[in-house]
C-alpha cells in the first residue's frame, strides 16, 4: 500500500512543479513584452528596442542560469523567494518607468536594468525547477518536461500579450495581471509543499507574502494615478485623454482652447494650425485631377483628410485604411475630432478599412484618381516599408492613367535626406514628382511629395503653381500660397548640404529611409 501511495505523491509533486513553470515561461515572456513595449514607446525606433530588450533578457537568462549552480540547499524556498521578486519587479516595472522618467531623462538605462533583472531571475527559475523534479522524473524524462512546460506556458503568453493584454488591459494593468500569475505560484508552491520547508523559513516566507501582496493590491489601485502623472510629465499641456491600442499609445492634450493629438509621443496634428497641414495634403492633388471621383486615403486615422476630400461634389466614394481601429473609432466618437473632422466618417462615401496599407494594396481591386498618403514619418523599418518604392509600385498600379498621388513626407529641413529619399523613391517607382512644403507653426518646415502617373517633375510643378482654389472653400490655401510651397530657393542650398549620390531609393530589402530619417537634425526641431 505504502508502495502505491509514495508515486502519487512524487506524480503530484512534480505536476506542481510543472504547472509552476508553465505559468512562469507565461510570465517570463510576456515580461519581455512588456519592457519592449514601454522601451519603444518612451525611446522610439520599436525594431532596436524590442532588439536590445530581448537581448538583453536572454543573456541575464543565460547569466541567472549560471549563478543557479551556486544555489545548494533550500531550493524550493529558493524558488519562492524568485517568484516573490518577480511578483515586485514585473508587477511595478510600468509604474517605475513612468515616475523615473517623470523625473529623470535615463528611461533607457532603467528599462534596460529592469530587463536584465527580470532576465536574470527567469534563468535562475528553470535550473531551480529542474532540481527540484529531478527526484520524481529521470534525467531524460525531467528536462523535456521542463523545458516543454516552459516553452508552452511562453505560447499563451503572447497569445495572452497580443490578444488581451495590450489592447484591453493596457500598460497600466497588464504588468499587475503578469506579477499576480508569479505570485500565485509561489503560494501554490508553498501550501502544496509547505511540509519540506523548515518553521523558521516558513514564518520567513508568510512575511514575504504578506508584504507582497499587501504591495500588489496598493499598487494595483494606484497605478492609473502614477502612471497618469508620469504620461503628463511626457507633455507640456494637460492630458485629456490616453488610450493604449494593440498597435500604439493615443494621447490628446489640451492647451487654452487648441487641442493635440500624438501617437506614440509624436505629434500628429493640433487644432490651432491642423488645416497649414491638411489643406496642403488634399486640395493641390484633388484641383489638379480633372475628375476626382474614387479616392483612397492610406492612413489619416483622425478624418481631418477624408473632411476637406468631402468638399469635392463630384468625389463618389472614399475608402481609408487605417491599421488602428482604436484610432478611427476615436475620431468618430470623441467631441475633439469629430468636431474637427466634421464627423466626416459617418458620411455615406466614406468606408473605413482597418488593416495594413501594404496588404491592402496588394489585395485591392479597385482603382482611384487619387490616393492621399498620410501616414506616420518613417521611424522604424517597419513603417519605412510604407514609403518604399515596391509600396509606391503598388499605389502606380492602382491609380487611373492620369492619377495623382500625394505622401507626407517629413521635413525637408529636419531631416532632408529623408525628404530627398521619398522623392528619389516615387520616381524610381515610376511617378513624375515635385515636392512641396509649408510652414506649419506647431511641427515647423513641413514637406509632402505630389506624383503623377502622366506628367513629367516639371509640368507637373508648373501645372501646380498655376493653380487657384475659387470652387473649394479653404481656410489658408490658395494660388498664392502655391508659389510659396512650390519654392525652395536655389537648389544648391539642399546640393551642398545632401548630394543627390548619396541618397539611396528606399526598398523593403534596403530599408535606407529610416536610418537617414532618425540621422536629421531633430534636435534643432
Amino acid at each position: 500500500m505504502e508502495a502505491t501511495v509514495q508515486p502519487t505523491n512524487q506524480k503530484r509533486k512534480s505536476a506542481i512543479l510543472k504547472i509552476a513553470l508553465f505559468a512562469t515561461g507565461l510570465s517570463g515572456i510576456v515580461a519581455e513584452y512588456i519592457l519592449s513595449t514601454l522601451a519603444t514607446y518612451f525611446l522610439g525606433d520599436s525594431i532596436l528596442q524590442w532588439t536590445l530588450v530581448v537581448s538583453f533578457m536572454l543573456f541575464a537568462m543565460g547569466l541567472g542560469s549560471h549563478l543557479s549552480q551556486y544555489f545548494k540547499g533550500k531550493l524550493l524556498e529558493t524558488f519562492i523567494i524568485i517568484e516573490f521578486t518577480l511578483t515586485m519587479l514585473v508587477s511595478f516595472s510600468a509604474i517605475l518607468v513612468y515616475t523615473i522618467h517623470a523625473y529623470s531623462s535615463y528611461n533607457g538605462i532603467f528599462i534596460y536594468g529592469l530587463a536584465i533583472l527580470v532576465g536574470m531571475m527567469i534563468g535562475l527559475e528553470i535550473p531551480i525547477v529542474t532540481r527540484l523534479n529531478q527526484e520524481y522524473q529521470s534525467l531524460r524524462v525531467n528536462i523535456a518536461s521542463v523545458m516543454e512546460q516552459d516553452y508552452f506556458g511562453s505560447l499563451l503568453g503572447g497569445l495572452f500579450f497580443a490578444f488581451v493584454a495590450l489592447p484591453y488591459l493596457g500598460m497600466t494593468y497588464t504588468p499587475f495581471i503578469l506579477g499576480t500569475v508569479n505570485f500565485t505560484v509561489a503560494i501554490l508552491l508553498y501550501f502544496k509543499l509547505k511540509h519540506l520547508i523548515q518553521p523558521n523559513w516558513q514564518f520567513r516566507l508568510n512575511v514575504m507574502m504578506a508584504f507582497v501582496f499587501l504591495a500588489i493590491t496598493l499598487g494595483c489601485i494606484y497605478a492609473k494615478p502614477i502612471i497618469v502623472f508620469g504620461e503628463q510629465k511626457k507633455y507640456k499641456d494637460k492630458v485629456i485623454y490616453e488610450f493604449q491600442s494593440r498597435y500604439q499609445k493615443l494621447v490628446i492634450t489640451q492647451w487654452k482652447n487648441h487641442y493635440w493629438l500624438f501617437i506614440n509621443g509624436n505629434q500628429q496634428l493640433s487644432t490651432l494650425d491642423e488645416e497649414m497641414y491638411h489643406e496642403p495634403l488634399v486640395h493641390p492633388v484633388m484641383t489638379l485631377s480633372a475628375n476626382p471621383q474614387n479616392i483612397l486615403v492610406l492612413g489619416g486615422g483622425d478624418g481631418a483628410a477624408v473632411r476637406e476630400i468631402l468638399k469635392y461634389p463630384q468625389v463618389k466614394d472614399i475608402t481609408l485604411v487605417d491599421l488602428d481601429p482604436a484610432m478611427t473609432q476615436l475620431a468618430k466618437t470623441h467631441p475633439v475630432l469629430t468636431q474637427l473632422n466634421d464627423s466626416a466618417f459617418y458620411d455615406p462615401k466614406v468606408t473605413i478599412k482597418n488593416m495594413d496599407a501594404f496588404i491592402y494594396m496588394d489585395q485591392t481591386k479597385k482603382f482611384f484618381d487619387v490616393i492621399i498618403i498620410d501616414l506616420p514619418d518613417p521611424r522604424t523599418v517597419e513603417l519605412g516599408k510604407l514609403f518604399s518604392k515596391e509600396f509606391y509600385q503598388l499605389c502606380r498600379r492602382h491609380l487611373r492613367p492620369n492619377g495623382l498621388m500625394i505622401a507626407q513626407s517629413g521635413s525637408p529641413y529636419y531631416s532632408t535626406r529623408a525628404y530627398e529619399c521619398i522623392n528619389k523613391t516615387m520616381q524610381a517607382a515610376g511617378f513624375g514628382t515635385t515636392k512641396i512644403h509649408n510652414q506649419v507653426l506647431t511641427l515647423g518646415e513641413w514637406g509632402w511629395v505630389i506624383a503623377s502617373k502622366s506628367l513629367k517633375d516639371n509640368q507637373l510643378k508648373e501645372t501646380l503653381r498655376k493653380l487657384k482654389f475659387k470652387h473649394v472653400k479653404t481656410k489658408w490655401i490658395n494660388n498664392e500660397s502655391m508659389l510659396l510651397m512650390t519654392s525652395f530657393g536655389k537648389d544648391t542650398y539642399f546640393k551642398n548640404r545632401i548630394p543627390d549620390s548619396t541618397v539611396r531609393v528606399n526598398t523593403i530589402h534596403d530599408p535606407v529611409l529610416y536610418r537617414y530619417y532618425l540621422q536629421g537634425n531633430w534636435e534643432l526641431y
